[in-house]
């Protein structure tokens, strides 16, 4: 163990000082360098927004996510409340909140419920609504594999207007989509690797044309999105945690998240057409800083930025900037 601390501050008023070996260091100064570097480049770039996952996503599913602090040690059930914010596109900022309800059924099986909550504010628009029901059922094989069978259910139909005249995805509080979602998880000595598939089965009832709006309108710019059709993702989490101290814990995080093809819409004429360049790769670098208070309780912060983006995002993930945090209690 080096000389080298870290000091954590914690309301403003305690300083925590947490040692750290050499390679702990470097882990955290090298992910911290590509995080503020893509920070800088994107606050000055109107294009840098990716992906997001932490309101609308299945990254968030517990099993998807990395292990956090105590999870080893948790009991049979589990409660977590969370709230989360972020940039996106065409000005707009979105804030939403979630609980989630988890419980072991056995050594080897456990189930996860999630109901979110999302609000959108910006150019003069603000709306809010239910947004998912994620369940979601994890059977660990062995101490190194599990795998993960749910899915995401939504509480609106992606079809909220304003002056009886249906808003963009952008304003939607959820894809209004119904969508399976399977994962497997490997441990590799301390490196965790998460890959899933989220593939909608229905479609929503999104009415949006840009040409609904006049001239002047911010929205005339908006991809439309009537009759939507959208497909499916793929993602890898590749995350490494970084024990600072017995409570707390600092896990750097990378999510590349691919679409697997194009989007498409109903136009006026009601012709199929396809979004080109909604297909593509999305990455994000996520950072996780857990402190576990005692064996019961937990707070996470998770920060998320992008690295590569999509050239035409309609759904209304895009996000520039995401941080949440979050409350755990263990019984």
């Amino acid at each position: 163990m080096i000389d080298t601390r870290i000091n954590m501050y914690i309301g403003g008023t305690c300083t925590y000082s947490v040692p750290l070996n050499t390679f702990q260091l470097n882990v955290m100064r090298n992910f911290t360098c590509v995080l503020l570097t893509v920070a800088a480049w994107g606050l000055s770039s109107n294009d840098s927004r990716g992906q997001g996952c932490s309101d609308a996503g299945f990254c968030t599913i517990n099993s998807f996510k990395p292990n956090s602090t105590g999870e080893k040690k948790q009991l049979a059930s589990h409660v977590k409340v969370g709230a989360f914010g972020g940039t996106a596109d065409n000005s707009i900022s979105v804030f939403g909140t979630y609980v989630e309800y988890g419980k072991r059924l056995s050594k080897r099986v456990a189930i996860d419920a999630k109901v979110t909550t999302i609000a959108q504010t910006g150019n003069n628009i603000s709306t809010f609504g239910l947004a998912d029901i994620f369940i979601s059922t994890t059977f660990q094989v062995d101490k190194n594999i599990r795998l993960t069978l749910g899915a995401k259910a939504p509480l609106m139909n992606a079809n909220k207007t304003q002056n009886n005249v249906p808003l963009p995805m952008d304003y939607q509080s959820s894809l209004g989509t119904f969508d399976f979602v399977a994962g497997i998880g490997f441990q590799l000595k301390k490196w965790q690797l998460m890959a899933a598939i989220q593939q909608p089965l229905t479609q929503n009832n999104n009415q949006f044309f840009a040409s609904s709006y006049p001239n002047d309108s911010k929205l005339r710019s908006f991809q439309s999105t009537n009759g939507f059709k959208r497909a499916g993702d793929v993602l890898l989490r590749v995350a490494y945690p970084v024990t600072l101290h017995s409570k707390w814990k600092f896990t750097p995080s990378l999510l590349p998240i691919y679409h697997l093809a194009n989007d498409r819409y109903m136009d006026e004429n009601r012709i199929e057409r396809e979004i080109i360049g909604s297909r593509g790769l999305t990455l994000n670098a996520n950072t996780f800083i857990d402190y576990e208070i005692n064996t019961k309780n937990a707070i996470q912060l998770n920060i998320g930025i992008p690295l590569v983006i999509r050239d035409v995002r309609p759904d209304g993930l895009t996000r520039g900037f995401i941080a949440s945090l979050e409350y755990r209690i263990n019984f």
